[in-house]
């Protein structure tokens, strides 16, 4: 049995994985903002220690952030302000003295997708819409990170007047003073004014993934993350936009694009981790 662990900027998901089916889970608040290092290494421990049984033979950590994979060490981590070099796999197994895999959070999704999805992919992408925008890239069953792990950090690139990330993620609609659950119900409720904003979304969407088709020319596109549940409300802008900016129409012919929003694939693929 492995414990995995999906680090979120605002919640953390623990998941006994068995065979690859989550047997029992448990989701608490993520980090403080104000929390040092310390403090949250302390209360992570604190929270495996709580689901930990005598069968787990390893744990996997998805984290959101540029990570060393052989030596387990997360760099400057999105949202959690104190990791900026978090030595993780050796002050978990330190603890624990059970092995510990450490990987991007997007990585982790995308392995756990990969083992779900509808159709078998040879190249797959998956693009977490959370809190950022993470993307995780599976070729042939395995993940490729690059050289730093930072192969899928195409969030960052320039986009308008800041990054796509602003645009591609919760942060597009904190922007406009409402929460993306709150407005994904006005939406279904048939407001107008909550349809046009995630007609919007899906432009600036269709725009990213235009870069992801460049970038990586796949013929799997996953979403996960808290946006993914609205998938509907922005899947025909989103699509329109592709087409529309994309120049290779053959490629986009047998593209398959999908919403995996359930979290437990992001456990199943940090439990997937070696």
């Amino acid at each position: 049995m492995t414990l995995g662990i999906d680090i979120g900027g605002t919640t953390i998901s623990f998941g006994l994985i068995r065979d690859s089916r989550v047997v029992s889970k448990v989701t608490v608040p993520s980090f403080p903002q104000n929390a040092s290092l310390e403090q949250t290494l302390n209360y992570l421990g604190d929270r495996i220690q709580e689901i930990l049984i005598p069968e787990v033979e390893k744990i996997g950590i998805g984290v959101p952030s540029v990570v060393d994979p052989e030596k387990g060490i997360v760099y400057n981590a999105a949202n959690i302000p104190s990791w900026d070099v978090v030595p993780l796999k050796e002050f978990l197994e330190a603890r624990f003295h059970v092995p510990v895999a450490v990987n991007n959070d997007a990585n982790c999704y995308a392995l756990g997708a990969a083992a779900l999805v509808k159709k078998p992919a040879q190249v797959l992408v998956c693009v977490t819409l959370g809190t950022g925008t993470g993307v995780g890239i599976v070729h042939k069953g395995q993940i490729f990170a690059g050289t730093h792990c930072g192969a899928g950090e195409i969030g960052a690139l320039p986009y308008k007047d800041g990054i796509y990330e602003h645009y591609c993620s919760k942060q597009f609609f904190v922007n406009q003073d409402i929460n993306p659950k709150e407005a994904a119900q006005e939406a279904i409720n048939g407001n107008l004014a909550a349809l046009d904003l995630f007609s919007e979304f899906g432009e600036h969407l269709g725009e990213f993934l235009s870069v992801v088709m460049y970038a990586y020319d796949p013929d799997c596109i996953v979403f996960g993350g808290g946006i993914a549940h609205s998938f509907d409300l922005f899947k025909d802008q989103m699509w329109d936009t592709l087409t529309t900016l994309f120049p290779y129409p053959s490629s986009l012919e047998g593209l398959n694009i999908e919403a995996m929003p359930n979290s437990d694939v992001a456990l199943v693929g940090a439990a997937a981790l070696k």
